[in-house]
């Protein structure tokens, strides 16, 4: 079982900036993508940008919601099995609990088939903005 940990949330002013952490451990050599997703209060969880997993010789392809792109950076140390998130440019938009999230491939997990991939989730860290 693969087990998340965030950290790095806190408080900043608007045009700030943090870097998140997600430290991933326990199963982690078949997860393809990990990423970070963020809740608003009342709102639902969005995918904020994700990376692949690569290979050797890959960084891993990323992706980016078009609200944080040219702001926000998604990377991997594989060597740490850590995810980061460099947030700049912050605007109170960005206030949200984020959560990292790993993903594995389509398969049997915990005695049930999961043809999208069976997801792990942290436990997430706030991250909020102020104006």
């Amino acid at each position: 079982q693969v087990q998340l940990v965030e950290s790095g949330g806190g408080l900043v002013q608007a045009g700030g900036s943090l870097r998140l952490s997600c430290a991933a451990s326990g199963g982690i050599f078949s997860v393809n993508a990990m990423g970070w997703y963020r809740q608003a209060l009342g709102k639902q969880r969005e995918l904020v940008a994700s990376i692949t997993s690569g290979g050797v010789t890959s960084v891993g392809r990323t992706n980016y919601a078009d609200s944080v792109k040219g702001r926000f950076t998604i990377s991997r140390d594989n060597a740490k099995n850590t995810v980061y998130l460099q947030m700049n440019a912050l605007k109170p938009e960005d206030t949200a609990i984020y959560y990292c999230n790993a993903k594995k491939s389509p398969g049997y997990y915990y005695g049930s088939y999961y043809g999208n991939g069976y997801e792990y989730w942290g436990q997430g860290t706030q991250v909020t903005v102020s104006s």
